[in-house]
């Protein structure tokens, strides 16, 4: 069943396969526009089930969701009134630690965290990790070592040592940190808590509008008050009640937010009523708890804070806890050595969720870091839509919600020539697991537009694209987000003729990657104008395919060296072996021989590509591997690339480091091809390396080192960026490994199962097409549960099932198994369903 000629899917599968699927596709049908009411908000203290897109009826409250404030909450009322919480500390050398960019390298532990805001629960810490043992551990290594260093390194080390070291204990001795809790009560009611972790710390409850919004806020009796009118109808005023179950040791209004950050931190400030603020000074240990809530009345948020202040701080206390402890309940968990990622990796994903005040609706963040404003609105290159694949294993009405924002906001920006093929594939997934064809509606406009733009960077008319120019060596591989990738580096400048508008010239450089993503993007196409009806449009995609396929294996493959290779107009190759010699696989331009061959012999090589840390972005055979401030690795087993003090790693950008959207390319290519063994592989070393900067650092960085040898920022290469989604793509290998959407089976479609990860991994609430699914898998056996019933069991060997539809008697799939295996399926009513199946690959219905 696994297709790589690039006709459409469904057009070659039986009768009964497509019934089944368009069942299953039928049943996940969302409403148009929006999502099933939600149930009156109450008082009581129990915390919320899951809700999903029920958190967006207005009146809503949700920890997070204002930009990279990872230490509050927002609330939302009818008429699009908002409010914004925050938990501020005070530093013993009077730092606000409060919001944005001041806040991120505070933030010293995540989780757990749930993406529907049930539980959310951060620790804050005075220190920002500028200074830690292991920056300090490459210095003291130069200086026991001097003639293995260059003196340039030496003499730094020998100079900064002194004053890092006694800063790093200065900040031991002086660091204070609070936890932070939040659980949803109600739709539109949060309780909450901070926990001091050291004695005399200070603490603020700070209520202010997100963005700016005109507003009224004051300090009564009881705590904070505040009123908004409705940005979308005026006459519709929201109220927001702050009510600790403690009085403060004092608090006051402010004339404005700047006003309101100088009183926190004891300067001057006029008073007024456009933020609030109470403080509180903590003991070790010691736990202030409150209530906080959004209504369309004063008298409905004054009741519905009474009610639980009347209760207690034990029963906010408890409240929590329960949240707590059901975190994993209806949403995405798992367990063991590579299935645990899945809990990590919704609570980093939960982090980064975000709130879009200029649609009303939720979406990701691209990265907390160095970034500024740029953040605060969804990010329309590539990096968006794999944030949506993630967003649409962990909750997928937050991966619909994103998308939709994307085009809402403009579409995929055309600098990133692959945004277009990669947010055509985000929503053909999108599309098949949920059957949201409003989506395809209103994305198809904007995608069609693309793929007809491409055509200008064929400069020759072969139905290749050649790469843009650039001038700039860091910035060649910009056009497909690879910065300064060394592959583009030989491209020759050729002037542009005629065009889009786009001002870029062209280049001699047939692009192999640019290529791949032009080919994903024409058979993607063919499938959206298929679900739509539009059958000129599919025939018309589908025949672009096949030209584009025909063109990639007369002329970019690399006989001699077994792969698909750049190369110029006149015949020469490129000289740069990079990883994305694998995105063919990911295009389905490779031929199913050509494609066993370059795994097997290039991207299984570890002298080129494989290797404990994989895939690194430039094979280690290269002359630029990880030469990004370093000539030669150093001589040492735990500083190997360091190449000094705030440089620190020579394998920095596409010099080497292991980026998680190339490990993911390279993946979804190797699963297209059914070629699972090589798919496990990269899957569990992709998600070491993620769990390894998690477990360590509490972090999902951008990128990672290429091998083991660099122990500053765990497996991380950049310090920067500690909170970039994408880097979530690692462990979503491997829970796809268990359980997925299949993105080249049958709308609605499962797969699932491995034949390489280590130990027994489960998955729970992994939902498709309309079901919830639970996968265990381990060399003992395979087993799905769909909607909490037991479907299908395997025996006898690791297998991998694809393209699974099951109805509530039987089920069509392909199996690939590592030997004999004994299968089961299980209906509804009546004996199960046996079979054997030898080793290798077999479809078959049960």
């Amino acid at each position: 069943m696994t297709d790589h000629s690039g006709v459409i899917r469904t057009a070659r599968r039986s009768p009964l396969v497509l019934g089944l699927a368009a069942a299953v596709l039928a049943a996940s049908m969302v409403p148009a526009g929006g999502v099933p009411p939600t149930a009156p908000a109450t008082t009581a203290l129990a915390t919320t089930e899951p809700t999903g897109p029920d958190a967006l009826q207005r009146p809503f409250a949700l920890p997070g969701h204002v930009e990279r404030d990872a230490n509050g909450a927002l609330f939302v009322g009818e008429g699009e009134s908002r409010f914004a919480l925050r938990v501020n500390l005070l530093t013993t050398s009077g730092r606000l630690i409060r919001e944005n960019q001041g806040l991120l390298p505070y933030v010293a532990d995540v989780g757990p965290v749930t993406v529907d805001g049930s539980y959310y629960e951060v620790r804050i810490s005075s220190d920002d990790r500028t200074v830690t043992p292991d920056r300090l551990g490459a210095m003291r290594e130069i200086l026991a070592h001097p003639d293995d260093w260059p003196q340039e390194q030496v003499d730094q080390a020998r100079d900064l040592l002194p004053t890092l070291e006694s800063r790093y204990e200065q900040t031991r001795r002086d660091e204070q940190q609070i936890v932070i809790r939040f659980a949803r009560t109600a739709p539109n009611t949060l309780v909450g808590a901070v926990t001091a972790l050291q004695d005399d710390t200070t603490v603020f409850l700070e209520a202010a509008p997100p963005w700016g919004e005109p507003s009224s806020y004051r300090v009564t009796d009881r705590g904070i008050r505040a009123s908004s009118p409705g940005l979308d109808d005026p006459d519709l005023t929201g109220h927001f009640a702050l009510t600790p179950t403690r009085r403060p040791d004092s608090g006051a209004s402010y004339a404005s937010v700047s006003d309101l950050v100088a009183g926190m931190q004891g300067g001057d400030a006029a008073p007024g009523s456009a933020a609030a603020a109470l403080r509180y000074t903590l003991d070790e240990d010691e736990t202030i708890t409150f209530t906080s809530t959004v209504s369309d009345a004063p008298a409905s948020a004054e009741a519905s804070t009474a009610a639980t202040g009347q209760a207690g701080q034990g029963a906010i206390l408890a409240a929590l806890a329960r949240a707590r402890a059901r975190a994993d309940a209806g949403t995405l968990s798992g367990s063991g050595p590579a299935g645990r990622s899945a809990t990590a990796m919704r609570t980093a994903m939960g982090l980064n969720a975000n709130y879009d005040e200029r649609f009303r609706q939720r979406f990701l963040v691209w990265g907390w870091g160095r970034g500024g404003a740029e953040n605060d609105t969804i990010f329309t290159g590539w990096d968006s839509a794999w944030d949506a694949i993630i967003a649409l294993t962990v909750d997928p009405e937050l991966a619909q919600e994103h998308e939709r924002d994307l085009f809402d906001a403009g579409g995929p920006r055309y600098d990133q020539l692959h945004s277009g093929p990669m947010h055509a594939y985000a929503v053909k997934r999108i599309y098949s697991a949920t059957g949201d064809l409003d989506l395809v509606r209103e994305a198809y406009p904007a995608l069609a537009d693309f793929i007809d733009r491409l055509p200008e960077w064929d400069v020759n008319g072969d139905g290749l694209l050649e790469a843009p120019y650039d001038a700039d060596p860091s910035k060649v591989g910009n056009h497909l987000g690879l910065d300064d990738l060394p592959s583009y580096w030989s491209a020759n400048r050729v002037p542009k003729d005629g065009g889009s508008g786009d001002e870029r010239d062209n280049t001699d450089l047939t692009d192999v990657a640019l290529t791949s993503y032009y080919a994903l993007m024409a058979q993607t196409m063919a499938e959206l104008a298929d679900a739509l009806g539009r059958d000129a449009d599919a025939q018309r995609y589908g025949a672009l395919f096949h030209d584009v396929k025909r063109a990639v294996n007369e002329t970019l493959w690399n006989e001699e060296r077994g792969m698909y290779l750049d190369r110029h107009l006149d015949g020469r190759w490129g000289d740069v072996v990079t990883g994305t010699v694998f995105y063919p696989l990911f295009g389905g331009v490779a031929t199913d021989e050509r494609a066993r061959r370059t795994v097997r012999e290039n991207l299984l090589d570890p002298e080129q590509f494989w290797g404990e840390y994989a895939v690194p972005s430039i094979s280690r055979a290269g002359a630029e591997y990880c030469a990004n401030g370093l000539e030669a690795p150093n001589a040492s087993s735990s500083y190997r690339y360091y190449a000094g003090w705030n440089q620190e790693n020579s394998c920095e950008q596409w010099r080497g480091a292991v980026w998680p959207p190339m490990n993911a390319t390279i993946y979804d290519g190797l699963k297209r091809y059914g070629l699972d063994e090589a798919a496990g592989g990269l899957a569990a070393r992709s998600t070491a390396m993620w769990l390894d900067t998690w477990d360590r650092n509490g972090q999902f960085p951008e990128y990672f080192d290429p091998e083991p040898g660099q122990t500053i920022n765990a497996s991380a290469v950049d310090s920067a960026w500690r909170y970039y989604t994408w880097s979530n793509v690692m462990p979503l290998m491997s829970v796809h490994e268990l359980v997925a959407e299949d993105p080249w089976g049958t709308p609605g479609s499962v797969t699932f199962g491995s034949l390489v990860l280590e130990g027994r991994n489960t998955v729970d609430d992994v939902r498709v097409g309309g079901r919830t699914y639970a996968a265990t898998v381990s060399p003992d056996g395979t087993e799905l549960r769909q909607d909490g019933r037991q479907v299908f069991r395997a025996v006898g060997a690791r297998v991998v099932v694809r393209d699974f539809v099951a109805t509530d008697r039987r089920a069509c799939f392909e199996v690939n198994a590592e030997a004999p295996a004994r299968l089961q399926f299980f209906p509804v009513r009546g004996a199960p369903h046996r079979t054997t199946v030898d080793a290798g690959r077999t479809e078959l219905c049960l």
